[in-house]
């Protein structure tokens, strides 16, 4: 009997295994040692925690494998084809500089070097018209001269295809004769959008993860299929949803940023189960802390992404805000003297100073040992901290420098962390026209449930939610998702010359795409379901915003006005007289994928008894702490900080003041103010 969901989610140190009993709800978790090839590890991880792959009904992964492939340049050899004297698009770039004041940092070079950018004649015009048709015979040429590369991959992108693919098309078919075997992407399937140079490198960036991702699906794919496991392997992607191999095939990329995109979406549907519609994800690890919104129960998208600076990949992805503010992140003194941390980390090894593995400077896991808040064990005894080292560090550090007492310089190394976060937080926030106050914090990842209380302190937040298992909540988060996938194409008009059909018409041929490409995956017609967007601006402006839009579009008048309104709210003006303009039309085409209910438990009335007390220091005052084991904790269980709630994967801290309550997901919800 096939009721096991399994999700896996893979990072720097650990694999994260989440496994949910769809009769019962309940769900248990696994971690294990992250491996060089990421699936020994997975292989591992699943023998580790028995079980059988006959039995399981759906497996779903977040991977690393093509942000980790496209960050250390360990990539196969690719070639780009493009319109004769356009060469160099995606070396000139922007012309931009990530830091403009920094004269000597340079921008990364190109994922594909000079000499492998091959051109051919052709030309389309501004409207889609073939000026001039593909050089066949020069085609042809260019093929020869890849195969005698080598080339493992292909990028075609040719001037204007976002209007009309055809040489595309041919040119594909062209190297498809004379390099069979070799994955090629178009620009005009993989992104039919204006802007060479955004179209450009999110289809080489498709291009040069392809080979990597689909050898890696592969492999995993067989190995599961060899120990029983007879259905599509699920991969989470940048979206918020999930793709199967025959779609990683075409669209590599966007499995770039797969595994941050996973927390996200836990944290979003955590919060709704908690009666939150509006919540900020806040996911602090080892090294980084990943910042997520959701608005009425939608995560908020964009475009605008890249892995390195100056190479955007334009596919949409769930917006997650990435700071160097984790539990190995250094505090260190900037040459004015002030206190920083971050985002120089001491990682896995040597790690914290408490680690003893010889790192002599204090982190952020060394201030929560030396205040208390954090105990001796971590990963159920697995790693043991030692506070002496601990205090050391923060004693040379922190403390002998500024003039501070030991449990003072602690403090101060949270509140610059703590800091940091909040102004993350307020970059997806306040920024993009949103009150923290209408939301609630959902801390997770291993450091997270330590650090809550006081960023949502520090924003006024009133309400943190912890998860039951906060250290995989990520791998949790692949659970909870949809088949996905994004269409767009390009729109540039007057609101004032739109017609409503042909609108109507072009979002019937997205529609018919969509639909194909979901059936061809296995899912049912009845089980799909699609959403429009329209991306509009004030005429003259450079950027867009996405607005709703109806099946079948009605007024266009109608459409106006929700772009206002929607103005209003992100940049709190808005132009009713001024003139609006259409730029792209956007699809989103979710499958729905059966998902089990979470276990709801009823209260017991059992009150547990804390398993120990320590000294806890808060805003320089020590206080006697209890100490509670989560898994004691039961359903309806209410109790008031200070208070430390230690388990296998994190470490909760309820401050004075506030008071938290254990729901029926099992839950900690804490109310900021008492």
């Amino acid at each position: 009997m096939q009721n096991l969901r399994v999700a896996v989610d893979v990072g720097g140190t650990f694999t994260d295994i989440c496994i949910m009993d769809e009769a019962t709800g309940l769900i248990r978790i696994e971690k294990t040692s992250s491996t060089p090839d990421p699936i020994d590890g997975i292989m591992d991880g699943v023998e580790k925690a028995g079980i059988a792959l006959d039995q399981v009904a759906l497996f779903s992964h977040g991977t690393t494998v093509a942000t980790n492939a496209l960050i250390t340049r360990r990539l196969p050899r690719t070639a780009v084809v493009t319109t004769h004297g356009f060469r160099d698009v995606i070396e000139i770039r922007r012309a931009n500089k990530e830091d403009l004041w920094d004269t000597y940092k340079d921008v990364v070079k190109p994922y594909v070097p000079r000499r492998d950018r091959l051109t051919v004649p052709e030309r389309i015009d501004a409207a889609g018209i073939i000026l001039e048709p593909l050089d066949v015979e020069a085609a042809r040429r260019v093929a020869l001269v890849l195969k005698r590369r080598g080339v493992a991959a292909v990028a075609v992108c040719f001037m204007n295809a976002y209007l009309n693919g055809e040489n595309e098309r041919r040119m594909r078919d062209i190297l498809r004769e004379g390099i069979p075997d070799v994955p090629i992407s178009i620009s005009s399937e993989v992104l039919p959008e204006i802007f060479e140079h955004e179209r450009f490198s999110t289809t080489v960036a498709n291009a040069v993860v392809s080979p990597v991702v689909v050898d890696y699906t592969t492999r995993l794919g067989d190995r599961l299929a060899k120990d029983g496991y007879t259905r599509d392997l699920l991969l989470l992607h940048t979206g918020g949803g999930v793709m199967t191999p025959a779609s990683v095939k075409d669209f590599a990329a966007r499995l770039a940023g797969s595994g941050i995109a996973a927390g996200a979406i836990a944290s979003r549907y955590i919060a709704g189960l908690c009666g939150f519609p509006h919540s900020i994800g806040l996911d602090m690890g080892g090294t980084s802390t990943d910042v997520s919104l959701a608005y009425d129960g939608q995560s908020r998208v964009t475009k605008d992404w890249y892995i390195e600076f100056g190479y955007p990949i334009r596919f949409a992805s769930i917006e997650v805000l990435t700071i160097g503010a984790g539990g190995g992140s250094l505090a260190w003194t900037d040459p004015a003297g002030s206190l920083r941390n971050g985002p120089q980390s001491a990682g896995a090894f040597p790690g914290p100073a408490c680690y003893g593995n010889g790192n002599t400077q204090p982190t952020n896991t060394d201030a929560n040992v030396t205040l208390g808040r954090l105990g001796t064990r971590l990963a159920g005894g697995k790693v043991m901290l030692d506070p002496a080292l601990a205090e050391r560090a923060v004693e040379e550090g922190v403390a002998k420098p500024f003039g501070l007492g030991l449990h003072e310089a602690a403090d101060a190394i949270l509140k610059v962390a703590n800091a940091n976060m909040s102004d993350a937080v307020r970059l997806i926030s306040i920024s993009r026209g949103y009150d923290p106050r209408d939301f609630a914090l959902v801390a997770f990842g291993g450091a997270g449930a330590l650090h809550g209380v006081d960023v949502a302190r520090e924003l006024a937040i009133p309400v943190v939610i912890v998860p039951p298992n906060p250290g995989v909540t990520s791998a949790l988060g692949c659970l909870l998702v949809d088949m996905q996938h994004d269409f767009s194409q390009s729109c540039m008009m007057a609101a004032g010359d739109a017609d409503p059909a042909d609108i109507e018409a072009r979002f019937a041929a997205l529609e018919r795409e969509a639909v194909d490409r979901l059936i061809h995956e296995g899912v049912a017609r009845t089980d799909i379901v699609l959403q429009r967007s329209i991306d509009m601006m004030y005429s003259g402006q450079w950027r867009s915003l996405a607005v709703d839009a109806p099946s079948p579009i009605g007024a266009i008048g109608d459409l106006v006005a929700r772009f206002h309104a929607e103005h209003q709210r992100e940049y709190n003006f808005r132009r009713d007289d001024a003139p609006v303009s259409f730029f792209r039309l956007n699809l989103k085409a979710i499958g729905i994928v059966p998902k089990a209910e979470f276990a709801v438990h009823e209260p017991t009335g059992f009150v547990p008894e804390p398993t120990g007390r320590r000294q806890v220091w808060f805003e320089g005052e020590g206080h006697d702490t209890p100490v509670y084991d989560r898994t004691q904790m039961p359903c309806g269980f209410r109790f008031q900080g200070p208070a430390i709630v230690e388990q296998l994967d994190s470490t909760t801290v309820v401050p004075p003041g506030a008071s938290a309550e254990v729901d029926k997901y099992l839950n900690i919800i804490i109310r900021v103010k008492d």
